[in-house]
């Protein structure tokens, strides 16, 4: 089996870097030859890719400018058809005269802009709207007809200045209340897919707690949820039985979503409460005391907590369920810029109250909740769990259990919970590899790059793993981002006697390895910028870290498999061609990020979400493989709730247009 390699990136970074994709041509095929040990410590040999005479193995591809893949392009065809269709006045309908269009890509130039936190409809942009919608007098539309929802800075070389660019809806029926003369150039505004559309309802939704309740004002028959709140319909002993198992993103939507349709849920955390949490995360920074159940990874709102609270996501910030998810994270404190950024960043500090919050809402709500709570074992007869065993999680597993029977289970432990894999498997649950990243991290001066800083994320004293985090000023004098590798099931090829956990021993090697280049005691292995490019170590001071116990020079680029280096290194020296001064002797590496994400994904189905393999059980968030990140994961953890419940008999209508016809409901306004 060849080592397969395909993208280099760069993520988990304040200053939003990325880098553009690699192209390499086959690897040499694995050999486990001990004179050639790389990894010889550990009996793995990784040889380096061959050369040809026609340039070195990582090149970058060329920017494909509008090619796609087929099945991007009927999508997107399909898409566009439905904005045409929705956009065509109905006979009986009051056509384009309500409803809703949301211009996006709307330029305003960073000089005429009142500034970054300003969120209101100023007259540059006014101007940019009138352009969109081809109106000739900006200045006579009206302010209250327009809302602005998502702003971001635009700094890219192309453009002449610097600019912000605007995502607005259009209140169609506000705007020709005030305005009249509007009518005919919104008969002809013609929609464009990701520039112009339209939508013949108001559809972003509000926060869960708000629309849940709704159930309680008398809307519970046309929503479909069977109304639990005081108990007429489903008494308390004869309400289903939930375990929700991680209180990370995932775990505590779904427990939230499942406690308002009317489940008994209890919400187990193998770690402590963010108070606790916090106190144990200082002893490790200061005295090196790792608490094997309460660190950066473990604990009450996952490892997201300890990290740096980005908001950004992949599956759409203008869809239903990612805005519920952001409504809610203000309903419990975050403030409500979030709606509206860009690039929204929450900080380790806002993330704190925000859980306290979310926890005591939950309380109230009749979740149970019980910290120090390590899941050991899963209760199954016939092929369907039936409940859990439960111990104190500073106890050796299973030295004073407790069996305790539940209707359901949800599995939303985070990407770290390497034990809770190795029982799965022992239940022959449906788990296959998958596709994670590997590499470093970089840090550079404030002034470079803004700040963010790096943690220790090992779970284990044997082993090193870091990530970033930074608080919501972004205030450190360090600047650091991720630069990772994705890698492959093809790339576990030296570990496939661990079967489908075999991505899970190929970060523990190079976590292993990282500690022995350390030599110990947390310590973490790092080489500046300049050597790491030249394949060399030529002095043995490095510039200050953000690493709190302490860095040792080592040699990074031996580390990994030379592809996996080349292809970092390569990477380097693209950004800097972008922002000179990137390379640099100041700049400094530090190893090893592992754990970017699940090294495996629990096989489920996609309209259930119970496990493909054991009735009962739903896996969710990034520890089952279906999230990268904190909204991902808690949009994942909310859509599970809904369709548990659907199971359970507490709600029966369509997820979709449950989240637009509570907004309507409760009257919720615009942000």
């Amino acid at each position: 089996m060849a080592l397969a390699f395909a993208t280099a990136a760069a993520s988990a970074s304040a200053s939003g870097l990325r880098l553009a994709p690699f192209s390499l041509p086959p690897p040499h095929p694995l050999r486990t030859s001990p004179s050639r040990g790389l990894l010889h410590a550990a009996g793995t040999s990784f040889p380096r890719p061959r050369r040809c005479g026609c340039g070195p193995v990582v090149r970058c591809a060329k920017r494909t400018g509008k090619r796609r893949y087929p099945s991007e392009k009927k999508r997107l065809d399909k898409r566009h058809k439905e904005l045409l269709r929705q956009a065509a006045p109905e006979e009986g309908s009051e056509g384009r005269e309500s409803g809703y269009w949301r211009l996006s890509k709307l330029a305003v130039p960073a000089s005429d802009d009142p500034g970054k936190d300003f969120t209101g409809i100023s007259l540059p942009l006014l101007q940019a709207i009138a352009k969109a919608i081809k109106f000739p007098v900006a200045s006579m539309l009206p302010d209250e007809a327009f809302t602005v929802i998502r702003k971001s800075f635009d700094a890219r070389k192309v453009l002449k200045e610097p600019q912000f660019s605007y995502t607005v809806d259009m209140d169609v029926k506000k705007l020709l209340d005030m305005e009249p003369r509007a009518w005919d150039f919104i008969a002809r505004l013609e929609p464009k897919l990701g520039a112009v559309e339209y939508m013949p309802k108001e559809k972003l939704a509000s926060d869960l707690v708000s629309m849940l309740n709704v159930s309680n004002e008398g809307y519970n028959n046309e929503l479909g949820i069977r109304d639990t709140h005081n108990g007429s319909i489903c008494p308390q002993d004869k309400k289903p039985r939930v375990a929700v198992i991680g209180s990370g993103p995932s775990g505590l939507f779904a427990s939230l979503v499942l406690g308002e349709l009317g489940a008994k849920v209890t919400l187990l955390e193998r770690g402590q409460p963010v108070e606790q949490r916090g106190r144990d995360i200082g002893a490790l920074a200061v005295r090196r005391i790792l608490q094997s159940e309460s660190n950066f990874c473990f604990g009450e709102g996952g490892a997201g907590t300890w990290s740096d609270g980005k908001l950004v996501t992949r599956i759409g910030r203008n869809t239903d369920g990612v805005q519920a998810v952001m409504k809610t994270f203000v309903h419990f404190g975050a403030p409500r810029n979030i709606l509206v950024d860009g690039k929204p960043h929450l900080g380790t500090d806002k993330l704190v109250p925000l859980l306290r919050n979310f926890r005591h809402y939950l309380k109230e709500l009749g979740v149970t909740i019980r910290f120090n709570a390590r899941v050991d074992d899963l209760i199954v007869e016939e092929g369907q769990v039936k409940g859990i065993v439960v111990s104190d999680s500073e106890l050796r597993p299973g030295s004073g259990s407790q069996k305790l029977s539940f209707d359901a289970v949800v599995l939303a432990v985070g990407h770290s919970a390497r034990d809770t894999y190795n029982m799965l498997q022992q239940h022959n649950v449906d788990i296959s590899p998958k596709s994670f990243a590997v590499g470093l991290r970089i840090e550079h001066p404030q002034e470079l790059i803004n700040s963010i800083q790096v943690v220790l994320t090992s779970t284990d004293p044997s082993e090193l793993c870091i990530n970033g985090m930074s608080f919501s000023r972004r205030a450190s004098k360090w600047a650091n981002s991720a630069l990772v590798v994705t890698v492959s099931s093809h790339d576990f090829k030296p570990f496939e006697s661990h079967g489908p956990l075999a991505g899970v021993e190929f970060q523990r090697e190079f976590e292993r390895r990282a500690a022995m280049m350390g030599g110990g005691n947390f310590v973490i292995p790092a080489q500046r910028v300049t050597d790491f490019i030249n394949n060399r170590l030529s002095v043995t001071t490095l510039p200050s870290s953000s690493y709190r116990l302490g860095v040792r020079p080592s040699k990074l680029h031996e580390l990994f498999p030379p592809y996996i280096t080349e292809a970092l290194q390569q990477s380097i020296i693209m950004i800097d061609r972008e922002m000179p001064g990137f390379v640099s002797s100041e700049a400094l590496l530090h190893g090893v990020e592992t754990r970017t994400s699940s090294p495996l994904q629990i096989s489920r189905h996609g309209e259930t979400y119970e496990s493909t393999s054991l009735r009962g059980l739903y896996p969710v968030g990034e520890g089952a493989g279906y999230a990268g990140g904190i909204l991902s994961a808690a949009v994942d953890g909310m859509y599970c709730g809904f369709a548990l419940a659907k199971q359970l008999s507490l709600f029966h209508g369509d997820i979709e247009s449950f989240l637009g016809k509570a907004q309507k409901q409760t009257g919720f306004v615009k942000y």
